[in-house]
């Protein structure tokens, strides 16, 4: 789940909630996460890389 933050039409701060992305950034050792849950956290993280640099 994740909530944002406009400010004059542009989305300015993302925060996830109830989730840590950085979680299944991490090292597999750190934390273990499956390898699907690792997939997903940085398919989400390149996602919101590429909607803030494809903003007006």
């Amino acid at each position: 789940q994740g909530f944002g933050i406009m400010y004059q039409g542009r989305l300015v701060c993302f925060y996830s909630y109830e989730s840590d992305l950085g979680n299944g950034w991490e090292d597999r050792r750190v934390y273990n996460d499956p390898e699907e849950i690792r997939q997903q956290a940085l398919r989400m993280g390149a996602n919101i890389i590429a909607f803030a640099f494809t903003q007006n």
